[in-house]
């Protein structure tokens, strides 16, 4: 399985996957703790790859998303965005509800 393969595959399986520097207990940058807490704070479980264990998806992933920064969000099989996207859909109420739509979708 190629790397690009493996991505696809790993967003398709996951309806809500963070991409980031770390682990929501132990994150590796000011950006991934303030995306994990914030998901967290939304209350309904999510996935997550640290991509410094990873190399090769870190090195693969802003080819595949089309997207240069991390963390990255994906819900549903499709990019949310990075941090300051995430944040602003926070505190307009909105990525509750995206949250919220990932889990309807998996029952």
């Amino acid at each position: 399985m190629t790397t690009i393969e493996e991505l696809e595959k790993q967003v398709k399986d996951n309806p809500v996957l963070l991409y980031m520097k770390g682990s929501p207990e132990a994150p590796q940058c000011g950006f991934s703790s303030k995306v994990s807490q914030i998901l967290i704070s939304c209350g309904k479980p999510f996935s997550f790859v640290d991509i410094l264990s990873n190399p090769e998806i870190r090195a693969n992933l802003p080819q595949f998303s089309n997207w240069p920064t991390f963390p990255q969000l994906f819900v549903n099989g499709e990019l949310i965005g990075g941090c300051d996207i995430i944040t602003e859909l926070h505190e307009a109420g909105e990525l509750q509800t995206i949250i919220d739509s990932a889990e309807s979708e998996e029952s």
